[in-house]
């Protein structure tokens, strides 16, 4: 069991804010809230929250330039989007920007508390991880930092999660439904697909810009990641 844990609301719809608040403290969370994206940034800066959930649309700066610059300071909070957008394009915006999660409004505040936790969960897990190397590739699973040979590679919280997952199984198949507990938790009730939006995520950082085709996916198995030497 996770000890109490410590959320920053970042949404500028003073009701909502506040409504948000108080399903997550009913959950056992602590929670504070900024009304702008300015003070946001800086309480998720200068504080130290287990989470942060984020609306888009905010006055001072919006969801997308606050992920951003976290990632740009290296502080490495779990970030979970609120968001009442459908389109694909805005989720992939938002989670190549370094956000680990989306949500759509109407939203239940135990599901809320649930994805919460589990990022939570995982963050911390990290925390005990140790780089892991196959081949070319090697990442740091807590900084998030991973390489290619001598390339650099950008991942989110999430993507480097899945991609921990997938290096640890040393070239086996994994299956879709594993990928799901280990990095999104038992509790996850969203749809499972979500692994494969990940999986696109991976293939457009650690393989197209290299020309390469290490990461498949297979039919009714799963994902498997070949080890590439020099």
């Amino acid at each position: 069991m996770l000890d109490r844990m410590r959320v920053l609301v970042i949404e500028d719809e003073v009701r909502l804010a506040t409504a948000i608040a108080r399903g997550l403290e009913v959950e056992g969370f602590d929670v504070d809230v900024a009304h702008d994206g300015l003070d946001g940034l800086w309480r998720a800066c200068e504080f130290p929250f287990d989470a942060v959930t984020l609306d888009l649309l905010l006055p001072g700066m919006n969801g997308y330039k606050i992920c951003a610059e976290l990632r740009r300071r290296q502080v490495m909070i779990p970030v979970l989007v609120l968001t009442a957008k459908e389109g694909e394009f805005d989720e992939a915006e938002i989670l190549d920007l370094g956000a680990d999660d989306f949500l759509r409004k109407p939203f239940s505040y135990v599901v809320l508390a649930a994805r919460l936790r589990a990022l939570i969960r995982r963050s911390r897990d990290d925390v005990t991880g140790g780089p892991v190397v196959a081949g070319d590739l090697w990442l740091d699973p807590f900084t998030r930092s991973c390489r290619r040979g001598s390339a650099e590679i950008r991942l989110s919280d999430r993507e480097a999660s899945v991609l921990d997952v997938l290096l640890r199984a040393a070239g086996e198949p994994v299956a879709k439904l594993e990928v799901l507990d280990r990095v999104w938790g038992g509790d996850f009730d969203g749809d499972p697909n979500i692994v494969e939006v990940y999986i696109g995520h991976l293939r457009r950082k650690i393989d197209d810009p290299f020309g390469l085709k290490t990461l498949r996916t297979i039919r009714g198995v799963g994902y498997q990641l070949l080890v590439r030497h020099g």
